[in-house]
């Protein structure tokens, strides 16, 4: 899209006139693919990773934006977006479950998550939390269960590194802790969020068992992200998620 000296520098939004009430993704794709659930829907911003829809569901005016893969891109997103005008933000992403119980296509609606993100340790102290707005939660949970959706709560383990790699990792206290799933990006937009006075939360489809498990791929088939019933949990989150962005902002008025 054509550059303008009224867009923010990283992500090419808009400097004012957006929408207080934002769904973020990681994909570029999933964006788009959102925003084709909206009424007049609107590319505003393609600038890297980061891809941004403005449009109407039912009756409420959202964006819908991406941020990439990782913490790190994804605060400047948040950043951004919160300069622009938006109060309100919820992700919708994909976890690997950990908690027994949490199938394949599952919401995880996250309470709170571990920061393990590799960028708001270097922002705030660790014993800061990174907890979801109370009235994000419930208005996720009111979503998904007038959706039927299958659905849980819980802490979630938002860690930079996707791959194990040589250093061990507490996932086995994690799990024993009753973690219920493992993602990228959510604990820094709660950092944020409550650092900078924004309603924040995050609902997550989970798409597999969490990479530390994926050892033996001949036995789980490896990990694979891109089957019929991760596609539908997505579409079903979406929707889920514009719905709590609906009640959100219905109860401010």
């Amino acid at each position: 899209m054509t550059s303008s000296p009224d867009a923010l520098p990283i992500t090419r939004v808009p400097r004012t006139g957006l929408p207080a009430h934002a769904v973020v993704v990681g994909d570029p794709g999933r964006a788009e693919a959102v925003a084709g659930l909206l009424s007049d829907a609107k590319e505003v911003s393609y600038h890297r990773e980061y891809r941004t829809f403005t449009g109407s569901w039912q009756g409420t005016e959202v964006v819908v934006a991406s941020h990439g893969v990782g913490a790190p891109g994804a605060i400047l997103l948040f950043q951004e977006l919160a300069e622009a005008g938006v109060t309100t933000i919820l992700r919708l992403g994909t976890a690997g479950a950990i908690r027994p119980g949490i199938g394949d296509g599952d919401l995880v609606i996250a309470d709170a998550a571990v920061r393990d993100d590799g960028v708001t340790q270097q922002l705030i102290p660790a014993e800061y939390p990174a907890f979801s707005a109370p009235e994000a939660v419930i208005a996720l949970q009111r979503a998904a269960r007038a959706a039927g959706a299958p659905h849980h709560r819980g802490v979630v383990w938002t860690r930079a590194a996707f791959q194990p790699g040589f250093l061990p990792l507490p996932g086995e206290a994690y799990a024993a802790a009753g973690i219920a799933a493992i993602e990228m990006e959510l604990s820094a937009l709660l950092v944020f969020a409550s650092t900078h006075g924004l309603t924040a939360g995050g609902a997550l489809v989970v798409d597999g068992a969490n990479a530390d498990e994926l050892v033996d791929t001949e036995a789980t088939g490896g990990y694979d992200p891109h089957r019929n019933v991760v596609a539908e949990g997505v579409d079903r989150g979406a929707r889920i998620t514009l719905d709590a962005l609906r009640l959100l902002a219905s109860a401010e008025r």
